[in-house]
């Protein structure tokens, strides 16, 4: 799906400088930094998860 990203002009130009250097795409550059955010926020909900199901397991296996 076709998207249009507007970025201030500072980021725009780290980011074109960033694409020339490593001989890269802005886009690829912009997928991969977007991928890589999700995946952290996925692993922040995984851990949050283990520490609740870790420290709540009593109350848990009650419930059950």
């Amino acid at each position: 799906m076709a998207m249009t990203l507007r970025l201030p002009d500072d980021l725009d130009a780290k980011l074109t400088e960033r694409a020339r250097r490593e001989g890269r795409s802005k886009q690829e550059l912009a997928i991969e930094a977007i991928r890589q955010a999700q995946d952290r926020a996925e692993l922040k909900v995984d851990d949050v998860l283990a520490e609740l199901t870790d420290s709540d397991a009593e109350i848990l296996d009650y419930l059950k």
